[in-house]
């Protein structure tokens, strides 16, 4: 009975062998939606000549700060044609329109003027990101009457899900309709948000990145920025307000979700690996419940809208916490504000804009379960104990004298102390006391047990999980990251097979879903420069890439031509890849990444909820699972590394 089972095993693994070795098939793309439209050929040349055109007439403004206003509407066309966005025959005017706009604004910068700088009413702008070193738009609505000489309210608006709605389309209505929400005395804008991945990731720091850039063009009042949103921008506005709060003088999240597993009603023995589960404390909102204590939060759910829902789930949240959730519920209203109530949490909201944000509030908390979020006001988590657990610190200034401080799961700290100098602090039942010199801030850390006042600021001896250096391995493409491809083949032909298809897959999911183009280069072209300056994302082997051959040693990784030898796994190199994320040992402040993009794939782009990573600090891939739209192979295991940096 034994060799029947042998042969059958063999030959099974011999046909998934084979069959590796034919082309990977492309996985179908869900975002942006596929459109049935066919553009006439005539007019697809039209467009493509004068993008080139506008392209070639512009390229001499590269280097101006105002370039990406121009080049927004050239862009928006460019990717409409590389990806079939055209849904439509009026979508040809929008292009066109883009063109002549992005012509336009180019003569005039050219000539030394910008005119749109200074305009009211509907204005589309942008910014050139600094994650990927893309342009990308934003709208502002601006009240003609505006006394923009002095500092003014900014409230943000983040949009609902739009499958279609990319960047001509965005353009479009930023160009044409004021939107539901515009006050009279305040700036409104609306972030893109790299389209439709829900705010996270890359589209949360899109949101950070456009308020940063409009603080920069116009007079805003710190102390007086609001965030909104319904929907998806709901949602966004859950989890953005809850992991920035510090950012923000009030916030009203309009229906959305505000965590997966209940949202998607997924009953445990559905619940995916366990990794994946913990990867939900990214954004899950819960997980950061009395981080929306700092500051007034006003949601609004329409009385007949299933998603009410995440609403519901925060009112239990808050309800755990001691608090009661403002909940402002649309009478008979199905997904939409109804106008009474949106009346009213307007009202409620400019009291507290009015009002302005305290710029050192005497009472702190924040709770987060990793680094990424680690900042609230004049508290700032510098090492945990243990990620993904748990982490809070409660802080209170009882007098100018006296700081009061409860901890859970924290290992190191610095509070900003403000116009306090020479204190007492009691931390978790344990006193110190505190004689500061000026503008330095207080370092507190936590040895056997005891907390403590280092002598020095300086970080922990070794590698530690630190503040945008935690993982895991999607973190990397939230701050400027390079793509660094091998310059070299692998011997295994299956192998290199994968790499190729992955790395092309990242670059055409990069552009379709996340509006942008990667910065790439052959691992023999990266200089000290680039090493200094961004995550690398390697691709290949160590025998492909000199990148990955000179970093190997340095990290917790076996991987040569016999096996691959991860976390305590170890798996044949012929069939297996590993994909992680750890401090680049060439610049311990930056990540190095093998072999992965982000790790949510097109199958979780079905709805926002699911766009959360997939994969925590590493994972051996088997690569006989042909890429798909879950997966870039079969996992065979995976898990983060401890605090430390060591599985």
């Amino acid at each position: 009975m034994i060799r029947p089972l042998v042969c059958l095993f063999l030959v099974s693994s011999l046909a998934a062998t084979l069959s590796a070795q034919e082309p990977l098939k492309p996985i179908p793309r869900r975002l942006p939606a596929p459109s049935d439209y066919q553009l006439p050929a005539e007019t697809r040349e039209s467009l493509e000549k004068r993008v080139q055109e506008i392209e070639k007439a512009n390229a001499s403004l590269a280097d101006n700060p105002l370039f990406a206003d121009v080049d927004i509407y050239r862009k928006a066309v460019e990717y409409a044609l590389h990806n079939n966005e055209f849904y439509g025959k009026g979508d040809i005017k929008k292009a066109q329109a883009c063109l002549t706009m992005a012509q336009n604004r180019g003569q005039q910068l050219q000539q030394g003027q910008a005119p749109w700088t200074k305009q009211t009413g509907l204005v589309v702008r942008g910014y050139a990101s600094e994650v990927d070193g893309s342009v990308q738009p934003y709208g502002l609505v601006i009240p003609e009457k505006l006394d923009l000489s002095q500092p003014q309210p900014l409230y943000i608006w983040l949009h609902g899900r739009g499958d279609k709605a990319t960047d001509i389309h965005f353009i479009h209505e930023r160009s044409t309709k004021t939107g539901q929400i515009a006050p009279p005395d305040a700036i409104v804008v609306h972030p893109f948000g790299r389209q439709c991945i829900g705010f996270k990731s890359a589209g949360e720091i899109d949101v950070l990145d456009v308020v940063k850039e409009v603080k920069k063009q116009y007079n805003i009042d710190d102390r007086r920025i609001v965030l909104m949103g319904f929907s998806m921008g709901g949602a966004g506005c859950w989890h953005i307000g809850a992991h920035y709060a510090e950012n923000f003088v009030a916030m009203s999240p309009g229906a959305g979700f505000a965590e997966t597993a209940r949202y998607q009603n997924l009953k445990p023995e559905n619940y995916p690996p366990e990794y994946e589960q913990t990867l939900w404390k990214v954004y899950d909102v819960p997980n950061y419940t009395t981080n929306l204590f700092n500051l007034p939060v006003v949601a609004y759910s329409g009385e007949n809208d299933k998603q009410i829902q995440a609403a519901r789930v925060m009112e239990e949240a808050f309800k755990k916490e001691g608090h009661e959730l403002t909940h402002l519920i649309g009478p008979k209203m199905g997904h939409k504000y109804a106008p009474e109530t949106l009346e009213q949490l307007l009202k409620m909201i400019k009291a507290a804009r009015d009002a302005g944000q305290d710029p050192y509030p005497a009472n702190v908390t924040i709770e987060t379960p990793t680094l990424r979020y680690g900042k609230m006001h004049w508290v700032e988590l510098l090492e945990l104990t243990r990620h993904w657990e748990d982490s809070r610190v409660g802080a209170l200034w009882k007098s100018d004298d006296e700081l009061y401080i409860v901890t859970r799961n924290i290992a190191k700290m610095k509070i900003d102390p403000g116009k306090h100098k020479k204190f007492d602090i009691e931390i978790d039942g344990e006193k110190l006391s505190v004689d500061l010199p000026e503008s330095k801030d207080l370092i507190l850390a936590k040895v056997d047990q005891q907390w403590t006042i280092p002598a020095t600021a300086t970080a922990s001896e070794g590698l530690h999980k630190t503040p945008g250096l935690q993982g895991p391995i999607d973190d990397a493409l939230m701050s400027p990251f390079l793509v660094v491809l091998p310059s070299g083949k692998s011997s295994n032909k299956q192998i290199q097979q994968w790499v190729e298809f992955e790395s092309q897959h990242l670059s055409d999911r990069w552009q379709a879903l996340f509006r942008g183009k990667l910065r790439t280069k052959l691992d023999k072209e990266v200089t000290a420069e680039d090493i200094q300056n961004y995550n690398l994302i390697g691709w290949g082997t160590p025998e492909s890439n000199s990148l990955i051959k000179k970093t190997i040693a340095d990290l917790p990784l076996t991987w040569d031509e016999k096996e691959v030898s991860l976390g305590g796994t170890k798996a044949d190199a012929e069939n297996h890849v590993p994909v992680m994320i750890y401090p680049n040992p060439l610049n311990p402040q930056k990540y190095l990444v093998l072999n992965s993009g982000p790790t949510f794939r097109e199958d979780h782009d079905r709805t926002n909820s699911l766009q959360n990573p997939k994969l925590p600090d590493w994972a051996i891939l088997d690569i006989r699972q042909a890429p798909n739209g879950s997966s870039a192979g079969k996992v065979i295991a995976a898990d983060f590394f401890d605090e430390t940096w060591q599985p």
